[in-house]
């Protein structure tokens, strides 16, 4: 029988079954699903962040404006908001690895459609057949994770996969950057194909639905509203408490500004700083490499603080979102120069933060039978309010008042996710006494 762990939440305590007391044959094979998960995770942020290397050779090449510049990479992530949650839904009914493995072909295909694209409009398109397979690869990815692995990791998890978005981003852009200076722009989205479909046979053959259910770990969560023995939860718990609503919004409001950061440092660089696009795209790489380290370490950060005291989740993610803030904010104000750079590094380092903890409250406040899905409405709001919206509107920022202004705006939006964050955690006490009500009663 499990023994229990007390959570304290503010100032109320919550009884938790204990997930401690794991068996050892749960050692090595939730790892390796981490490791091919997120490596795959990897190749599709690779495939979607490629294109910002070549912005320099497109918009030489096809005469094109900073805004249909934005609009390729914005297109991802708009297919990817939209197709979310149905995507979602569909891979937690008929096989969460079968849907992933789909979903990767997909994208890996589209990604090399985009290498042979003869024009701006067919590049659009394979665009967004990338988006396609993408759309639900975060939630469905992330929900294969999270559930062979106890609830109180549950945010440096989400941090640190999520933070494969920057990781492979930075990937992306820097040898997406060399591979264009040294064989041509086509050749950058090529190799990000090849290396898709290789991962995609080597995660087929490790990992089926099957072996997940054996190692699944069942543990309820500080909030998590239970099902029915064997049954599913009800969708509109989705959207059953104004926490779970706020940490969507929150999320994707902070995430429009890691949307530009990915989408158009590298540009910034390039023309603030002089720079070549292969040396812009490598300084880029750097610093978004910077924002996934950042991702890992607010994410442990938060499983620490927020282990026994649950509401800190809410206070540690508007403490990431108020330093992105004031440090990009300040630092996009600032001349080129050694000032400018550390406070930006410093507010590139917190600009994606929120992502493991507001994974965390939506997967503490979701049943697991609808956790890809609830994930997927957590990746609708950070497509269509944070990725997608993010590049497209600096883009057209850019074109008014040119990059470097644009970019004085863009960290504004913080102000945003700062109230829905704000909000969020008001209401979190109300809102598990409103789940765990109904865990009681169900």
């Amino acid at each position: 029988m499990a023994t229990l762990i007390t959570e304290r939440v503010d100032d109320r305590v919550v009884d938790l079954p204990s997930t401690h007391a794991a068996p050892r044959a749960r050692k090595y094979f939730p790892w390796l699903v981490f490791a091919l998960t997120f490596a795959l995770l990897l190749s599709d942020y690779m495939s979607r962040q490629v294109l910002s290397a070549v912005f320099p050779f497109l918009k030489l090449e096809w005469a094109l404006t900073d805004t249909e510049l934005g609009g390729l990479t914005s297109v991802v992530a708009l297919t990817v908001g939209v197709l979310a949650v149905p995507l979602s839904l569909l891979g937690d009914r008929w096989g969460r690895v079968r849907s992933i493995v789909l979903m990767a072909v997909i994208w890996s295909l589209a990604t090399a459609g985009s290498a042979v694209a003869a024009n701006y409009e067919q590049l659009m398109l394979a665009r967004v057949f990338i988006g396609v397979g993408e759309a639900a690869y975060g939630s469905v990815g992330l929900a294969v994770v999270l559930a062979v692995f106890p609830v109180y990791r549950r945010a440096s998890l989400t941090g640190a996969f999520m933070a494969g978005g920057s990781f492979g981003s930075v990937l992306g852009v820097a040898l997406g950057g060399a591979l264009a200076v040294q064989f041509g722009w086509r050749w950058s989205f090529a190799a990000m194909a090849i290396l898709g479909l290789v991962l995609v046979v080597a995660y087929r053959a490790l990992i089926s639905d099957k072996k997940l259910e054996a190692h699944r770990v069942a543990s309820p969560t500080d909030g998590q509203p239970v099902a029915a023995p064997g049954g599913r939860a009800k969708l509109r718990s989705l959207f059953s408490t104004p926490s779970v609503i706020a940490a969507y919004v929150g999320s994707g409001l902070q995430l429009f500004i890691a949307g530009s950061l990915f989408a158009w440092l590298p540009s910034y660089l390039g023309r603030a700083y002089g720079l070549a696009p292969d040396k812009a795209a490598g300084v880029a790489a750097i610093a978004i490499l910077f924002m996934g380290v950042g991702m890992i370490v607010c994410g442990a950060v938060t499983d620490r603080l927020s282990r026994t005291v649950a509401i800190r989740k809410w206070t540690t993610a508007i403490v990431y979102t108020s330093a992105s803030l004031v440090c990009l904010g300040v630092g996009f104000s600032l001349n080129p120069g050694g000032a400018q750079l550390l406070l930006l590094a410093v507010g590139v380092f917190f600009a994606a933060g929120t992502s493991g903890p507001a994974g965390a409250m939506v997967s503490n406040l979701t049943h697991e039978s609808i956790r890809a899905t609830a994930l997927g409405t957590l990746t609708l709001a950070n497509n269509l309010l944070g990725l997608a919206a993010g590049p497209l509107v600096t883009g057209i920022l850019a074109d008014k008042f040119g990059l470097v202004g644009a970019m004085k705006i863009v960290p504004i939006v913080a102000v945003g996710a700062l109230i829905a964050l704000l909000i969020g955690r008001k209401f979190y006490l109300r809102s598990l006494a409103k789940v765990n009500a109904h865990s009681v009663t169900r």
